[in-house]
């Protein structure tokens, strides 16, 4: 006899090299010591080891658009040269003013992660949360079907502030996705 698995306790469904989503995020962090916030659209295509992503304001205006390939990634902001650069997360914060992480967003998209501890994390609505290697704090909040298996739908992220950082906050709410 088989016993099936509830949904709440099943992992993330299997992840995929390929993958296109598009949503909504809102962002709290600091300038210049003070309290910033903004919101935006974006989309996130991602095939292998190419990603590409475009940042969009509330109304649709493109913010910012970033391309990512093995040992470069490329943000260009609307009026502005486009930067270059082989640290993405750098890049990003750096242009941005607050941190983006791309590098981590490859996983958590997809309800994976680096642990503290240096292992796979795989969520699940029961097993949603984690602090990455690189201290995000992540935290699945609300799941969707995906063929069978969950695929997060709200991702909450949050980073304390260190020497190098200030703190911020992200909400990420996935609201299309391709198969």
């Amino acid at each position: 006899m088989t016993t099936a698995v509830p949904p709440s306790a099943q992992p993330v469904a299997p992840y995929r090299d390929s993958v296109e989503l598009a949503g909504r995020l809102m962002v709290n962090y600091q300038r210049d010591d003070k309290p910033e916030s903004l919101s935006g659209k974006f989309v996130w295509q991602q095939r292998g080891e190419r990603v590409d992503v475009s940042l969009a304001s509330p109304l649709g205006s493109t913010i910012a658009t970033i391309a990512v390939a093995p040992g470069l990634a490329t943000l260009t902001q609307a009026g502005q040269a486009p930067r270059a650069a082989a640290d993405v997360d750098a890049l990003s914060a750096q242009a941005l003013g607050w941190p983006l992480p791309v590098s981590g967003l490859r996983d958590w998209l997809q309800g994976y992660a680096v642990g503290a501890d240096g292992g796979r994390f795989v969520a699940s609505p029961l097993h949603a949360s984690v602090t990455t290697r690189d201290g995000w704090r992540l935290n699945f909040v609300s799941w969707q079907d995906g063929a069978g298996a969950p695929r997060p739908k709200r991702i909450d992220a949050e980073r304390a502030a260190s020497l190098d950082s200030a703190a911020v906050a992200i909400r990420i709410v996935i609201v299309e996705e391709q198969p």
